[in-house]
């Protein structure tokens, strides 16, 4: 394979929302802990994401939604690579400096030639950024961060619309859920995988079906679900 092996690993309500609303000032990072029979069993998802690999793709939406950009503690370093999809940018200078701190490198992939990452990296060893003209390839990406950055292995913690793309594109391998004791509805809410739907039959050739590998049941009603994807 020529690209990293992929696992999609994301915590989901039990209708498929990864969020509690349609804004960016509702988060479950941030709300979960303050719900009955949500914050108990909580935890074990966070446990459960420091199993996983050593590269991880994320998006500077995500960053910026977590309070990336306003951190000011000293942050632990991890032996965690980050990389980031960040085109608008969300990702501000200081969000990055942040990254640096608490990664062992950050890889940020963008089609903006003012991101801040592209100055910061001539004094960062630590700072890669892979620039693409007008949309990013992911195939290339992913394939990239295999030969240069030794990538073997790639968790990926996306929103619903990336998630969507890198599905019907076949750039997923492995789906690894939390699924938390909740319904929280909303058709605007961000869900496991958004995007633009499909429209006639002859598009059903891009659903992908799944082969299942475990359901294990977590502790306070919280639940774990494996499966392969069939390619």
């Amino acid at each position: 394979m020529h690209r990293p092996e992929t696992t999609l690993f994301l915590l989901t309500s039990v209708d498929g929302k990864i969020s509690t609303g349609d804004t960016d000032a509702l988060d479950v990072d941030r709300d979960y802990p303050n719900i009955p029979g949500l914050k108990e069993g909580l935890q074990q998802y966070y446990d459960i994401e420091r199993t996983t690999d050593l590269f991880s793709l994320n998006t500077g939406r995500v960053f910026a939604k977590i309070g990336m950009n306003e951190k000011t503690d000293e942050p632990e370093k991890s032996p965690v690579h980050f990389v980031i999809i960040d085109n608008h940018p969300h990702l501000t200078e200081r969000g990055i400096r942040y990254l640096e701190k608490k990664a062992t490198e950050v890889i940020i992939a963008t089609t903006n030639e003012a991101h801040p990452a592209v100055a910061m990296q001539k004094e960062a060893s630590s700072l890669h950024v892979i620039t693409y003209r007008n949309h990013i390839d992911l195939a290339d990406l992913f394939q990239r961060l295999k030969l240069d950055y030794g990538a073997e292995r790639l968790t990926i913690q996306s929103g619903g619309t990336l998630n969507t793309t890198l599905v019907r594109d076949g750039l997923i391998d492995r789906v690894l859920l939390v699924v938390a004791p909740a319904l929280i509805g909303g058709k605007n809410t961000a869900s496991l995988m958004d995007g633009e739907s499909l429209h006639t039959p002859e598009e059903l050739s891009k659903i992908k079906t799944l082969e299942l590998v475990q359901a294990k049941p977590l502790e306070h009603s919280y639940l774990l679900l494996e499966y392969r994807v069939k390619q």
